[in-house]
Parts: C-alpha cells; sequence; structure tokens
C-alpha cells in the first residue's frame, strides 16, 4: 500500500502554502496611501436584515393499489388494519429580507412559500424562528411573513424610488442551494423589464449579480447600503446562472407590503379599460406624430371608472400624474400599484390634442359571473362578459343542467328573449324579469342561432 505521504501530498501542500504566502504579501494600501476598496464594510452592514427560509410541505402521494388487496398486504408484512401512509414532508429553500425589527415583519417571494405548511426563518448569526404567513401577492411575487418569537433584529432600509440608474453597482444576498448566506456583486442591467410572463405585473430591475435557485425573497442592495430590490428570477437556458437576474423594484413590493400587512391582502384597482401599445402604423391611422409614445385605450367598460370619467376608445394616455407613458405594461403597474379610492390623473391625445382626465382607481370587478345566482337553467356554466360583446360560455359542467340544455362551451349569449345582453346587469335583470323560460340567441363560431332553457 502506498504512503498518502508520498511525493504527490508534499506537491498538494506546496500548492496550499504558494497562495498563501502570495496574500500575505498584498498591500493593505495602495500608491496614494488610501486603503483599497472592498464590499466588506458594506456587507457586514446589511447582511443581518437578510434571512434563509427554510418551508416544509406535506404531499399527498397516490397509494398503491396493490397494497389494498389482503395477499400483497402479507406479503409485505403490513398487519390487517393498518394505514398506509400517503403522505410525505419536503423541504426547500429560499431567502428573505427583514422590513419591519419592530414587529418582526420579513419580506420574500410568494413562489419560496406557496403552499408551505411550516415556514423558519434563520439568521445570520444562528438564530431561527418559525414564522406565519400574514399575506401574499401572486401577481408581484411578493410574500409577507411575521416572526412568531423573536429578539433584536435590524431592518433594511429601502431606497428612494426612481433613484436608481442603468450601471449602477449593487450586491445580492441570499441563500443559493441552499449552502447559506452569500454575496455577489454587479451592475444594474437594465430597468423596466416587462413582457416575460413571470409575474402578473412586471417591472423588473435586471442585473448582472449572480442569482441562484435559493436566492430568491432575498436583497438587492445599492452602494448607500439600501433595499433596491427582492431577488426573484433568472434566464437560464443552461440550468444555471448566465449573468441575467432580475429583482421587483423595493418601491413596486412596498406598494403590496404595506396592503397586505394593513388588509391581510393586495386590494388591487383598476380603470376598466382595455390598452395595447401605440404602434408607428397605429399612431399614422390616428393622425399622431409617428415618435409619439403612449398607450391606446381600445376599449372602456361601461360604468367603469375610466368610462364615469369621460375616458374612450380612440384615446391616447401619454403619461400619469406627469410621468411619461412608454407602454402598456407601464400603465398597468403605475394603475395596478394604485389604491382603491385613489385619485390619478391622465394626460391623453384625442383626435390630436391634449388633455388631462382625472379618474378614481376602482375595485377591481372578477370578470367571472357565478351563473347559478342568476337562473337555475344556467347553473354549470362558467361565464364572462366577452370582448366582442355579449356573454361567453367559458366552461361547462359535465351533466349539468345548462350543458343538458344544449349550452356549449365558446358560446356567446347576445339576447335573453330578444333583449341585447352587454354586462352581467343586462343578464341578471332579464334572468330575473323570465324566471320559467329563458330564450337565448347565441353565437356560435360563424353561426348564430336560438336555445330554449327552462
Amino acid at each position: 500500500m502506498r504512503s498518502m505521504f508520498g511525493p504527490a501530498f508534499g506537491f498538494l501542500f506546496l500548492m496550499m502554502l504558494v497562495p498563501n504566502l502570495s496574500w500575505s504579501m498584498l498591500p493593505a494600501l495602495d500608491s496614494q496611501g488610501q486603503p483599497l476598496p472592498s464590499l466588506a464594510p458594506l456587507v457586514e452592514e446589511v447582511a443581518p436584515s437578510v434571512v434563509n427560509i427554510s418551508t416544509y410541505t406535506t404531499q399527498t402521494l397516490q397509494q398503491n393499489p396493490l397494497l389494498r388487496d389482503p395477499f400483497f398486504r402479507r406479503f409485505f408484512n403490513v398487519p390487517p388494519g393498518q394505514q398506509v401512509p400517503h403522505t410525505r414532508k419536503t423541504q426547500s429553500a429560499g431567502s428573505g429580507v427583514i422590513t419591519d425589527a419592530k414587529n418582526g415583519t420579513v419580506v420574500t417571494n410568494h413562489h419560496v412559500i406557496n403552499g408551505a405548511d411550516e415556514i423558519h426563518v434563520g439568521l445570520q448569526d444562528g438564530r431561527s424562528y418559525q414564522a406565519e404567513l400574514i399575506g401574499s401577492d401572486p401577481d408581484v411575487d411578493i410574500a409577507v411573513l411575521k416572526l412568531k418569537e423573536f429578539g433584536e433584529l435590524k431592518a433594511l432600509p429601502m431606497a428612494k424610488p426612481d433613484k436608481l440608474r442603468v450601471g449602477d453597482f449593487v450586491i445580492a444576498i441570499g441563500n443559493p442551494f441552499g449552502l447559506g448566506q452569500s454575496v455577489t456583486s454587479g451592475v444594474v442591467s437594465a430597468l423596466g423589464r416587462s413582457g416575460l410572463g413571470i409575474e402578473g405585473y412586471e417591472n423588473f430591475i435586471q442585473t448582472d449579480a449572480s442569482i441562484n435557485p435559493g436566492n430568491s425573497g432575498g436583497a438587492l442592495v445599492n452602494l448607500r447600503g439600501e433595499l433596491v430590490g427582492i431577488n426573484t428570477a433568472i434566464i437560464a437556458p443552461a440550468g444555471g446562472n448566465i449573468g441575467i437576474g432580475f429583482a421587483i423594484p423595493a418601491d413596486m413590493a412596498k406598494s403590496s407590503i404595506d396592503q397586505i400587512v394593513e388588509h391581510g391582502e393586495v386590494r388591487r384597482g383598476q380603470l376598466g379599460i382595455i390598452i395595447q401599445d401605440l404602434t408607428r402604423d397605429l399612431a399614422e391611422a390616428f393622425a399622431i406624430d409617428k415618435q409619439q409614445q403612449g398607450v391606446l385605450i381600445a376599449e372602456v367598460q361601461l360604468n367603469s371608472a375610466a368610462d364615469k370619467a369621460g375616458l374612450r376608445a380612440g384615446d391616447v394616455v401619454i403619461s400619469v400624474d406627469g410621468d411619461v407613458v412608454e407602454n402598456s405594461a407601464q400603465l398597468r403597474n403605475e394603475i395596478g400599484q394604485r389604491r382603491i379610492g385613489e385619485k390619478v390623473s391622465l394626460t391623453i391625445l384625442r383626435e390630436g390634442r391634449s388633455k388631462t382626465v382625472k379618474a378614481t382607481v376602482a375595485e377591481a370587478v372578477s370578470k367571472q359571473i357565478s351563473s347559478a345566482t342568476i337562473h337555475p337553467a344556467l347553473e354549470g356554466a362558467s361565464l364572462q362578459v366577452s370582448k366582442q360583446g355579449g356573454i361567453e360560455v367559458t366552461a361547462l359542467a359535465e351533466g349539468s343542467r345548462a350543458a343538458s340544455s344544449g349550452l356549449r362551451a365558446g358560446d356567446v349569449i347576445l339576447s335573453v328573449n330578444r333583449y341585447a345582453v352587454n354586462s352581467v346587469d343586462d343578464l341578471r335583470e332579464l334572468a330575473a324579469r323570465y324566471k320559467q323560460r329563458l330564450v337565448l340567441r347565441i353565437k356560435r363560431g360563424n353561426a348564430a342561432f336560438y336555445l330554449v332553457l327552462q
């Protein structure tokens, strides 16, 4: 047997010594006698505010049908009457940020804690606390936790909005791959990234600071030690970090956090408009300068906040409260962050002239209609207002009364007992008036016909 202390070991020992010798000879000061730059003081300041999050989820498993057979139960030594476990517990890791030290508030991503039965928060100094979920906002991917019992904490201050610029240096702190708190650095690569299909509301900060699985919910911090974003996603075609990571801006996260702390949920408002980007072709069609940026209103819903404010289809929104609007995603984010009842000032172009319209953000109304509460004959049908007019049947319960009457998913109800229907109120009013029998005019594909429901 060869000795482990042979030539190979001597070479390895020498290789271990060389870096240490070279590091010890590195200067601590530059040529002007100034300390060499380091992120260490910044990391020491902000790291205690970033936490590791462990979640535990109980999953229900399907039982092998063979174990229901008495013969196989005896074969596998399963005593009669004993239940075979159908569940298993899984663990996953993520990151979070302490935003309120006094109340023990921790912010993370919704996808980090989604479906979790238990949530544990680990601090940099080794302390660990159990946390409860206050509420979450899946559309922005934000969740707010409260520590059940906690000692002294340190919160991370949020940066002022609109101060971040492309090229600013940032550091990302989190718990990649469950390894424990790690720090990476980089710059802000881009701002206002949207259209990625990751979340319902997107206005991401893009950074090349390495973000990996487990970093989700962690902090993106500027050189002032302020929270500028919550790390949430990466583009990883090869399965690992390639230098394109995304963070939710701190001000966007704060809008959700404040409502969750206050109400336990986010009550997102709306104007009641259907919008699209203003392209060069559309600008030309509406006799607008081709270089004009803005968002075209394609439809205004009846009795909506936009309708009450006097907005019309064909109007082009160019700013909200003085902030220039460049695309539909930006306008959607601007309105989505406003509280219900909050007033907004919209600058629009109408027939080539600029005009200011003031609107009050209204409560978002669910597009889905409860058919059972409208009329018994419609029971089992899922309905919603169609963009082309009328009421669309989006789904049907198999064997339901509506399905048995001949309704099909995709049908559009144009009229009830010869009265046109264009809204939920129209349908409800007519259904209440004709309780026994409904004569529906249906559009199915390119055809239209009448159908009797009773």
